[in-house]
């Protein structure tokens, strides 16, 4: 029987620290981040489960506890054909499907823990669009148990004022990453499991929806529209960004978003202080929503480039400049005579990757969309394809819009 090579090497170890000394001070510089670092004499096996705010949480982390530390990674980072290679050669990320129970992540994650290596992971599965905390699987108990290391729990504010995930700028501004709690296996072997997920789900608990400081940049409304696709005035909506300000294409209502997070109406009242409320109410809107209307006349189109994911190996590009169009039960991608077509009930995922990425699974492919305009809004795809399986299923928790 061939024997299993090591998940865990020495060279893990050594890239690792020099990538705290190469890159640490651009990271402390860029993001104005407080972290706390644990003392090496304090440093031993952990499972260290964060909340998501920034697209450099990772490295935060890796600032916090010295030495190698192997995270739960999407897919995505491993279809990039060599730079995947060099991920994996470097610091070896534990591949995980997005959209499903992967049980050869949590194997892998076994494997890991028993080589003697640190885990880490976001269990929201995504990063936060709103500023509040995103909804955490109560899996993440069972995962808590078959490893039976201490959980740190990792808790990252200011993230989402300084680097928003529908933003492609970095504000000048706050934040603050640390760990706030640690749990021991003797003590959480005496919780049930719902005590357990309480206390992971309360410490990484943030909302970002106050005016708790200035977080400066001149182009803070860019790509707000990557969130938004409703207007208080009009219901489903386009809006397009420039500097400071957003529109509402179909009334013109107009919002100027301010360093304070905060969000003001130019030549109107507007409803909602903050993104977070915004979301919210976007939220309620589309629970609420009759799709019945929408099978014969689209939602929303939009023009895409397409891409067929081979998983771990590369992406191939199919089309580009094709039409994507959202009814209530499908999703259209037309190119020239070709089309295709993903009925909600039988395609298996709808995620939203990265800031605007969308994947959609179906069969044993995967297919990856970017926007041809920068703006694009993949999150209404994610949240409609929910919608139409919680209203088609009866599902207890339908008020869960895939983020």
């Amino acid at each position: 029987m061939k024997k299993k090579n090591k998940w865990i090497l020495p060279r893990h170890n050594v890239i690792t620290g020099l990538a705290y000394y190469i890159l640490g001070p651009y990271v402390r510089w860029k993001y104005k981040v407080d972290i706390q670092r644990i003392p090496k004499k304090e440093m031993r096996q952990y499972l260290i489960v964060m909340n998501h705010q920034t697209a450099f949480d990772q490295f935060f982390i890796g600032m916090t506890f010295p030495g190698a530390i192997y995270y739960l990674a999407s897919e995505d980072i491993f279809s990039l054909g060599w730079l995947s290679k060099l991920l994996r050669f470097a610091v070896a990320p534990i591949p995980i499907k997005k959209q499903t129970m992967d049980v050869q992540a949590v194997l892998n994650c076994i494997r890991i823990a028993r080589e003697g290596g640190t885990i880490a992971l976001a269990p929201e599965g995504n990063r936060t669009y709103s500023g509040h905390t995103g909804y955490i699987k109560p899996s993440i108990v069972s995962l808590v148990r078959k490893l039976k290391l201490p959980l740190a729990l990792f808790r990252i504010e200011g993230g989402y004022g300084v680097s928003p995930r529908w933003s492609d700028v970095v504000r000048c501004g706050k934040m603050r990453a640390y760990v706030a709690r640690i749990v021991e296996p003797e003590e959480y072997a005496r919780m049930d499991d719902d005590a357990l997920f309480e206390i992971i789900r309360q410490t990484l608990y943030v909302n970002e929806a106050s005016a708790d400081g200035e977080f400066v940049h001149k182009r803070s409304a860019e790509y707000l529209e990557r969130m938004v696709y409703t207007c208080p005035k009009c219901g489903l909506a386009s809006w397009k960004s420039q500097g400071e300000r957003c529109k509402c294409l179909t009334c013109g209502t107009e919002v100027r978003y301010l360093s304070t997070k905060e969000i003001v109406g130019v030549n109107c009242e507007f409803p909602y202080r903050f993104a977070a409320d915004w979301y919210e109410a976007q939220c309620d809107f589309v629970n609420q929503l009759d799709l019945t209307p929408y099978t014969q006349t689209p939602m929303f189109c939009d023009k895409v480039n397409v891409s067929d994911v081979i998983l771990y190996k590369k992406k191939k590009k199919l089309f580009k400049d094709a039409k994507m169009c959202m009814y209530g039960d499908r999703i259209t991608i037309t190119s020239g005579t070709t089309e295709m077509v993903f009925p909600y009930d039988s395609t298996s995922a709808v995620t939203v990757l990265g800031r605007n990425k969308l994947n959609i699974y179906s069969d044993d492919k995967v297919y990856q969309i970017k926007g041809c305009e920068k703006g694009f809004n993949a999150l209404k795809y994610v949240n409609i394809y929910h919608h139409a399986n919680n209203l088609r299923e009866g599902s207890v928790n339908e008020q869960f819009l895939g983020l």
